[in-house]
Order: structure tokens, then C-alpha cells, then sequence
């Protein structure tokens, strides 16, 4: 039999889940227990492997110190990479003591957190063991505290040798029926492959710029092979321009939506429609889609959306005014 500690505390010398682990193990061991502990502080750049080390493990504690709100980062780290990285059926056969030992309130709840984390895994949670210290020396001396610690290392080992049964929980038709999260379909081979991969930060370094480049690279695509969604503005100027000899003046149509400035070139009679950029500008007109696109209509001319401040125009004023002769957009011409 070989059970598995892992201990999600600081590792600091008052710690009284080390002095409750300690006893444990002596008692696991007299028992012939193969004991292994992993102190999870140690391993910071390889939480995501350590779900790994539960395959060969009938059984595990998960240890925690509640120094001021809940089981601590490191468990809750851990606990996050069994859930992402780890073997299901494995885990669904594996037995589950919660060690927490409390320096202030709330010892009582974290235990419930890792039993119920644990159930929602997929795990057996068994009897756990909590309690509050205020003096270690006081509490190491206290004989009948010895005596329980005792008691419940002989549970976990009464518990995982005969492979007692439990009554179906709450937790566990939660998991099936509700907590669906959606999860790549993984071998625990593969799941272990990339645990190992996400604990690698040049890695992850690597796959980050990897995605970057990529994302950069179908971005250009995009907008390279997405036509201009302004395009129709051209081919209604184009259509509805009147004309008018000896005339040369600019226009820039700055379109609120568009990267681009609509550019209306008029030389001796003949008009030049693009969007782009325009080296001489007479007039700038300023204009949302909603207002152009009611001007086009004929519901509106370019003079009234000027004075009504729809529109906003800087330039030559009396250039401003032949827009409406230039370009005749009226109801009956559409």
C-alpha cells in the first residue's frame, strides 16, 4: 500500500500540519505503509506534473494550514492542475484524507473545500482530521491529541485496505449532470505530455509568441482580402454626379466607421471616386453612415445637414454649397 502527503502549506517551522503529518507518517509506516510526501511550496514551477504522482497511489492526505482564508495557493493550485491535467480514473479510485490544521478561524470550512473538491474530481473523500492551535508546544505535549492523530492515520489505513464503500453524494450527480466544463478529449498519456509542457515556461513562452505571430498573420489576411464596405458610396456618387465644365475642386469625405477617407476629385468637368489619401483638399467633410446614407436618398441635402450640424465640414463654404448642385440626389432619381 503507498499513500501519498501533499502538503500545501509554507513550510515554516510553527506550522502545526507538519507536526500532525509527522506523527501520521510514523504511525503509516509502522503499519508497513510506503509513505511519500510532497511539500507543493517546493515544487512552484511544476505544480501542473505533480496530479502525475497520484498513479501509483492507493490512497493521498491533501495538508493544508488555514493562516488567515482558506486552504492557501498552492493547494488550490494543485487541485486546479488534478482538474485540468490529471487521470480521471484514477483519481476515481483513489481515497482522499483532508488534513487542516487552523492558526485562525476557519479550519472546519477548508476541510469541506477539500472534500468537496475532491468528490467533484471524481476522488473517494474519507474522514479528515481539523482542528485550531494557538500554543504548537501546548498542543504537541497534549497526549490525547497524539492519541487522535493516531486514530486517524488507522482509519486511513483501515479505510483504504478494505476499500470501504460510501453512499452516492450530492457532489458526484453534480459532476456528471452539471459540471460539464468543456475539456479537450485526452489520453492520461497526453494529459501528462502536456502538463509537462505547460510546466515549461520557455515553452508556453514560445507558444504565446507562436499564436501572436499567427494571429498578426490572419489579421493582414483579413483585412487584406476584405473589400471596403464603403465601395457602394462610390458608385452612387459616380452615378448621381451632374457635371460642370471648368471646374476643379476636391472633396475628402471623412466617414465615421471607414479606415479610410472617401476622396471625390473633380477636373475640368470629369469625376475620380476612390477612397485613400489626396494631395490638394478643398473642402473636409465630417459625416456618420446613418446621415450620408439619407443624403443618398434624397431624404436630405448636403446643405441642410450642414446647418442642422448632422454634418461638419471645414473649407472653402461656397464649394461647401455646390455639393448639392454637383451631386443630385433626389427621390425621383433613385
Amino acid at each position: 500500500m503507498k499513500v501519498n502527503i501533499y502538503y500545501g502549506g509554507r513550510g515554516v517551522l510553527d506550522d502545526p500540519t507538519i507536526y500532525v503529518l509527522n506523527k501520521m507518517e510514523e504511525v503509516l509506516t509502522e503499519l508497513r505503509v510506503s509513505v511519500e510526501r510532497y511539500n507543493i511550496y517546493e515544487h512552484k514551477s511544476s505544480i501542473s506534473t505533480l496530479p502525475q504522482t497520484i498513479k501509483d497511489a492507493d490512497g493521498v492526505i491533501l495538508a493544508t494550514t488555514v493562516e488567515w482564508l482558506g486552504i492557501g495557493g498552492y493547494m488550490q493550485q494543485f487541485l486546479d492542475s488534478c482538474w485540468l491535467y490529471g487521470d480521471k480514473e484514477k483519481i476515481a479510485q483513489t481515497y482522499m484524507q483532508p488534513i487542516v490544521m487552523s492558526t485562525t478561524y476557519g479550519e472546519r470550512e477548508a476541510e469541506l473545500s477539500l472534500m468537496s473538491a475532491w468528490a467533484t474530481l471524481g476522488g473517494l473523500p474519507c474522514s479528515g482530521l481539523c482542528g485550531y492551535v494557538e500554543d504548537l508546544v501546548s498542543f504537541q505535549m497534549n497526549q490525547d491529541y497524539s492519541l487522535i492523530i493516531e486514530k486517524k492515520a488507522e482509519s486511513l489505513y483501515r479505510t483504504i485496505s478494505q476499500k470501504m464503500k460510501s453512499l452516492p453524494t450530492s457532489s458526484q450527480a453534480v459532476t456528471q449532470k452539471v459540471l460539464r466544463t468543456p475539456q479537450m478529449e485526452l489520453t492520461p498519456q497526453e494529459s501528462e505530455q502536456l502538463s509537462q509542457y505547460v510546466s515549461d515556461d520557455s515553452y508556453v513562452k514560445q507558444q504565446k509568441q507562436d499564436i501572436e505571430q499567427l494571429a498578426e498573420k490572419f489579421r493582414g489576411l483579413m483585412e487584406k482580402n476584405t473589400p471596403d464596405d464603403g465601395f457602394a458610396y462610390v458608385i452612387d456618387f459616380e452615378s448621381h454626379f451632374s457635371g460642370m465644365k471648368d471646374l476643379d475642386v476636391n472633396y475628402l469625405f471623412i466617414i465615421e466607421g471607414k479606415k479610410k477617407p472617401l476622396c471625390l476629385q473633380i477636373h475640368d468637368g470629369e469625376l475620380v471616386c476612390h477612397y485613400g489619401q489626396q494631395e490638394h483638399t478643398d473642402v473636409y467633410v465630417k459625416v456618420t453612415p446613418e446621415v450620408l446614407e439619407a443624403i443618398i436618398a434624397g431624404r436630405m441635402t448636403f446643405q441642410r445637414a450642414f446647418m442642422t450640424g448632422e454634418m461638419s465640414a471645414k473649407g472653402n463654404f461656397k464649394t461647401l454649397r455646390q455639393l448639392d448642385e454637383l451631386f443630385v440626389f433626389t427621390t425621383e432619381q433613385e
